[in-house]
């Protein structure tokens, strides 16, 4: 883009670990090459003299995490905003009602974001299907091979059963990558039509008959108000005797106490990116399961992967600034039953 075209006035919003860490110096560039960007350093606090004099010039926030709520004080020493593009995924912690009163356009990273959480997800869906990590411990341990004979029928992911729990970003990305494998896919979503599900080339199935059925069940949905402990005991006990369950959305959204209950049991195995809370205290009795694998939240962008990010944000204020408008919107009648 040239600088005869828009540029608009922008500024950073988020806190000063994201700004570093999502944008590089060749991001800043590519950026500051689609619209008129404040100087650093980013805005972590829009109570400040400062804030209020680069907000006051603004049409546009590129936000991160850590970015203050946008509310209506916010918004009134922000006259001339009319979009904001965020770097990461949920925009629930910052994006508030007065924002969407005033008409603000609102962009989301959530579908970059998703690629490597659903790496992750398809990673730890083949590695749990081998039962690499309990066997690489034993090998470990004894130093001695499994036998040919000694190796259950149980284990390896030819026409394995996976379930999915929630068709979000993550959860399409999940199942895409998942048709190259000889695997059978379930779904469960409300929101999916039958026709949905068939374009998707999965099996619609009720929520109990999800965790019945599958062999590993991976949990995509966001937290809302209605998805808080969705994965409720009854849930847990109907999963098969072995089954995997995988989350890499929201800690909260699983009963834990109920997983910790199947876990300890040697019932069900877990491979947990995400806890109630983060962290876990060091004398939870998960820790000591063996059966259970718990991740520090990396599932999402990491290192190479925030370049994602930020080309999301360079494309999208660009998109914007030509009046072609956002190719990633976040919609507020969709906030409803998404992140």
């Amino acid at each position: 883009m040239t600088d005869s075209l828009f540029r608009p006035p922008a500024a950073l919003a988020m806190s000063q670990e994201a700004a570093a860490a999502v944008l590089d110096p060749e991001s800043l560039a590519a950026l500051a090459a689609v619209c008129d960007l404040a100087p650093l350093p980013a805005l972590d606090d829009l109570t400040t003299a400062r804030a209020r004099e680069v907000l006051a010039g603004v049409d546009l926030l590129v936000t991160g995490w850590g970015c203050p709520p946008l509310d209506a004080e916010v918004l009134a020493a922000a006259p001339r905003l009319r979009a904001v593009v965020h770097t990461a995924g949920t925009v629930r912690g910052h994006i508030t009602e007065a924002c969407w009163e005033r008409g603000i356009e609102v962009s989301s990273a959530a579908a970059a974001n998703a690629v490597p959480v659903a790496e992750y997800a398809l990673a730890m869906i083949l590695l749990t299907g081998k039962q690499v990590l309990e066997r690489a411990r034993a090998l470990r341990s004894t130093g001695v091979r499994d036998r040919l004979p000694r190796i259950p029928r149980t284990i390896g992911n030819h026409r394995r059963t996976v379930g999915i729990l929630s068709a979000s970003l993550t959860g399409r990305r999940v199942i895409e990558l998942l048709r190259p494998h000889d695997v059978g896919i379930l779904l469960h979503d409300p929101y999916v039509t039958d026709a949905d599900a068939a374009e998707l080339g999965v099996t619609k199935v009720g929520l109990r008959e999800l965790f019945a059925r599958s062999d590993t069940v991976s949990v995509h949905t966001p937290l809302l108000p209605a998805t808080r402990g969705l994965v409720s005991r009854p849930l847990i006990e109907a999963m098969r005797p072995g089954a995997v369950l995988i989350n890499t959305a929201r800690g909260a959204v699983v009963d834990q106490d109920a997983l910790t209950d199947a876990a300890r049991s040697g019932r069900i195995r877990a491979v947990l990116d995400v806890t109630d809370p983060e962290v876990l205290p060091s004398e939870h009795p998960l820790w000591a399961c063996d059966n259970v694998l718990i991740t520090p939240h990396l599932a999402g962008s990491q290192g190479n992967e925030w370049r994602r990010l930020a080309e999301h944000a360079v494309a999208e204020t660009a998109r914007w600034a030509s009046g072609t408008g956002f190719l990633h919107p976040v919609r507020r009648e969709r906030l409803t039953y998404s992140a």
